[in-house]
């Protein structure tokens, strides 16, 4: 990856992967993320920490290839959209101002501009979101069969991944990390034991704490306890009407 090999160019720089996004650190201060398609934005970008004042400058003079990132956006970070058109030397300049704000006694004019070729092939589609990437699809859309045949069961979709709530509650998600797609279910903290010795199950970040497992669908998906998840974890939110009118199914 031409991104990872410009950070790598840079003096003591260390990778640190971070809420499921690399983060280029240099003695422990964040300097720059690399961000692809982050809660569905549909972007692949560089998160970069910049002086204060820059965000507002290159944001207001060229939106087309800058936006004020979340989360870091309001400290001042920049985000510079890498599927623009800008040219390689230019965003080599903004990583090294980004460097620079954070190394110890460097300035971005007296840093060695690194020798890097510029990216030349497109982001694999399981790299870019694996829930709507080919190999992924038709587990997505059996999941979903399954959900929409359930009573008062709507799609939507959070931090860009389809999510299938039983009336307001969501009961189902499906989400990729890694170049993998997992199904995530509600089984409640008490059951969460169960599933964990299984190679094929985790208990995801964020939602963990809750009770909710996650289960590989990646290849060869055990449907037949993933259907059992899904049906439990909807009976779980449904409301009674609903309940009444899956059993007069």
């Amino acid at each position: 990856m031409a991104v990872r090999e410009l950070m790598r160019a840079l003096p003591d720089v260390e990778e640190v992967e971070a809420h499921g996004s690399p983060d280029f650190r240099t003695r422990g201060k964040t300097f720059a993320t690399h961000a692809v398609n982050h809660h569905g934005d549909g972007r692949i970008a560089l998160w970069l920490r910049m002086p204060e004042g820059a965000q507002t400058f290159y944001i207001e003079n060229e939106p087309e290839h800058y936006f004020r990132p979340a989360y870091v956006g309001g400290k001042g970070w920049l985000g510079v959209n890498l599927t623009t058109g800008l040219r390689w030397s230019t965003l080599i300049e903004r990583v090294l101002t980004a460097y620079a704000t954070v190394a110890p006694d460097a300035t971005a004019s007296d840093l060695v501009v690194p020798s890097v070729d510029p990216p030349n092939a497109a982001i694999d589609p399981l790299d870019f979101d694996p829930v709507t990437a080919p190999d992924f699809q038709s587990a997505v859309a059996q999941l979903r069969t399954h959900c929409l045949s359930l009573p008062e069961v709507t799609e939507d979709r959070r931090f860009g991944d389809p999510v299938w709530r039983a009336g307001k509650k969501t009961f189902a998600t499906a989400y990729g990390r890694k170049r993998r797609l997992y199904f995530s279910f509600w089984v409640g903290v008490e059951n969460q034991p169960l599933y964990q010795g299984a190679s094929d199950i985790h208990i995801p970040p964020y939602t963990g704490h809750n009770g909710w497992i996650s289960i590989d669908a990646s290849h060869q998906p055990r449907w037949s306890l993933i259907e059992n998840l899904m049906l439990e974890s909807y009976r779980h939110f449904a409301l009674k009407r609903m309940l009444k009118s899956l059993a007069s199914d």
